[in-house]
């Protein structure tokens, strides 16, 4: 009978003591979430609730299985998963536990700063130093795993000999890795590219959605995603609309007759962009740029918060004119000029020559 209650107790008692403390580190975190609402800290640790309870489960059976009696053959072999599972759920607690205060801290930063581009450049870094921190402590904890066989143990004098040569091989097998990698943390630190960043990278305009250590992701208009080496950026030269802030100028060109009414074009373009919601107020302009002979080239200027509100004034404007033009002055569109040439001083101007009447009969050269 005591062989089959004291394996039951041990199991079923720290199964139960597991769960029992972190239902109450749940609920003490449910409640300083409540009061503090300011911080999202302990509403994020909560997502840590399963590691957290992984890791007590996994300490108290790996402290109390030898009292268990149980499976006494497979003992070791018990005690090591323990160990395993210990270790490996030791991990995700930490880095999750991580992420908390990194996105905490970031929050707290966002609140605090009202300019977009400093906010975007802290995201990215905080992005990057989530996955630094990530691919740390996995590979602590995949070593301490090793670690905890003795033919690894054994085996370590002969790795760590042989450890520089495996560092040459490997740097020169993952040269564009490496590269890709010390890119990343140029483009987070050097503050050359942030995510929410409007870009221009082989002809292709979109916004940057993602940065990771090796690649970099590029969301286009169209909703397409453009994914590229991040050493791309630091290797070739690229448009970047937000460096030092998300305001834009954007430009409208129309080709229109040399009679365009251009004051009351102007008047027009202001009337049009105080009925457009995306026009910043900060400046408009509209001035004749090149001529041609037989149009103008005239152009407007109009800015915008952002890439996204520049191209809707830009459409808006574009559009709104030519309607106006097209019902109040459809002389100064593009036409094509029949009038006669003018002929120059001191040339006589040729006879006109009369139609033939469609009745009259050919005349002939011998007829009187």
């Amino acid at each position: 009978m005591e062989n089959v209650l004291r394996p039951l107790i041990v199991v079923g008692g720290s199964v139960v003591l597991t769960l029992l403390i972190g239902w109450a580190t749940d609920r003490l975190l449910r409640k300083a979430d409540e009061r503090q609402t300011e911080t999202p800290l302990w509403g994020l640790l909560r997502q840590g609730r399963v590691p957290y309870q992984l890791v007590l489960c996994a300490a108290l059976l790996r402290g109390s299985y030898d009292q268990a009696d149980l499976l006494r053959e497979q003992r070791v072999a018990v005690g090591r998963i323990l160990t395993l599972v210990l270790i490996g759920a030791t991990a995700w607690l930490i880095v999750r536990i991580a992420v908390a205060i990194v996105d905490t801290s970031y929050s707290r930063y966002a609140r605090a700063h009202r300019d977009p581009a400093r906010v975007r450049r802290v995201r990215t870094q905080v992005s990057l130093i989530q996955r630094v921190v990530a691919a740390v402590v996995g590979v602590v904890a995949v070593a301490a795993m090793l670690l905890t066989f003795p033919a690894m143990r054994a085996a370590g004098a002969s790795l760590l000999a042989s450890a520089g040569v495996l560092g040459i091989v490997a740097g020169v097998a993952a040269q564009s890795t490496l590269a890709n990698m010390f890119a990343g943390f140029q483009i987070a630190f050097g503050d050359m590219v942030r995510m929410g960043d409007t870009v221009v990278v082989d002809g292709e305009w979109g916004t940057v959605d993602e940065i990771t250590l090796t690649f970099l992701s590029v969301r286009t208009w169209d909703e397409r995603r453009i994914t590229m080496p991040v050493s791309y950026f630091t290797s070739k030269p690229f448009e970047n609309w937000s460096r030092g802030g998300a305001q834009m100028t954007g430009i409208v060109y129309w080709h229109l007759d040399h009679t365009a009414p251009l004051e009351a074009m102007r008047e027009k373009l202001r009337d049009l962009l105080r009925d457009c919601p995306a026009w910043d107020g900060r400046a408009c302009d509209l001035c004749v740029t090149d001529a041609t002979p037989s149009t103008i080239e005239v152009r407007a200027l109009v800015t915008a918060k952002d890439a996204d509100d520049v191209w809707k004034v830009r459409v808006q404007i574009r559009e709104g004119m030519i309607r106006w033009l097209t019902e109040h002055h459809p002389y100064a569109l593009p036409r094509v000029n029949t009038a006669d040439a003018a002929l120059p001083p001191g040339t006589e101007e040729p006879p006109t020559r009369q139609p033939r009447r469609a009745h009259e009969p050919p005349r002939t050269a011998g007829r009187t």
